[in-house]
């Protein structure tokens, strides 16, 4: 039961959300207590678990037909959808309580629109379109916004806009990955796949990667990042190009993996 529900909740999923929301208390000028990106970590990563548990009952008719999730404890059976259903909302309640508490109505209202969009709009929308998942990155952008809200901080200032615009692209070439990893198990689900075929070699990918690396760029220009983490910024920039290049796809997946913690470390060196 216990196992069931780890993988249920997808902690480190749900963890990597949470220390994107971090990345966005970092960035307040004013420096953001402690207690605060605690609370914006555990809020987030609670939202992104209990949004796992709902959108698994979702597409736990897809999960059964691949190798990858079949294992998950609805196909399995560890799990019914109630249960899993109940777990996963009181892990959300969990959060929005914890987000209210910490910066007021506004941070969960964020949460909880992100999580809708994410379980109403994209996970229906990825059976009839392959081009939901430009509409799901939208979701994943909006945890570093939730702890920017948490601090107090004004939702069009430049560079939370900036952060969460990396977070949106930053998505599109890890997923590409991850399908061409899994590619035999996603035709089996007859899902709609946005550029299927796509590998770290493909000129769309390349273009995409450049883009994204061309963007980090901008955040020590615009002076978000300084010293030494802004050099350590060139270097992760270059190393995607490099490895896009010489079509590293595992390393290259490996390396946009560290992309939210490379952030968030960046923004706690300049406090």
């Amino acid at each position: 039961m216990i196992a069931g529900t780890g993988r249920l909740l997808r902690p480190r999923l749900a963890l990597l959300n949470g220390i994107a929301a971090m990345a966005g208390c970092l960035l307040a000028p004013e420096g953001a207590a402690m207690s605060l990106i605690g609370a914006s970590l555990a809020g987030v990563t609670l939202l992104a678990a209990g949004g796992s548990a709902l959108n698994q009952v979702m597409e736990r008719d897809l999960d059964l037909l691949m190798e990858r999730t079949r294992h998950r404890p609805l196909p399995t059976g560890e799990l019914s959808p109630r249960a899993a259903t109940a777990i996963g909302g009181i892990c959300i309640v969990a959060g929005l309580v914890v987000l209210a508490g910490a910066g007021g109505i506004f941070p969960p209202l964020l949460g909880a629109g992100a999580l809708a969009w994410y379980l109403g709009i994209y996970t229906p929308l990825k059976r009839r379109t392959p081009f939901a998942l430009l509409a799901g990155a939208v979701s994943g952008a909006v945890p570093p916004l939730v702890g920017w809200a948490v601090t107090g901080g004004n939702l069009v200032d430049f560079r939370i806009v900036l952060v969460a615009g990396l977070l949106y692209l930053w998505q599109i070439p890890h997923f590409w990955l991850l399908q061409c990893r899994h590619a035999e198990d996603y035709r089996r689900t007859g899902l709609p796949l946005f550029a299927p075929g796509v590998t770290a070699g493909s000129p769309v990918f390349r273009v995409w990667i450049g883009a994204f690396a061309a963007g980090t760029l901008l955040l020590p220009l615009f002076g978000i990042i300084g010293g030494g983490a802004a050099l350590g910024f060139c270097a992760f920039s270059l190393l995607l190009v490099l490895l896009a290049l010489s079509r590293a796809d595992v390393a290259l997946f490996s390396s946009l993996n560290l992309f939210p913690l490379l952030i968030v470390l960046a923004l706690y060196l300049q406090r």
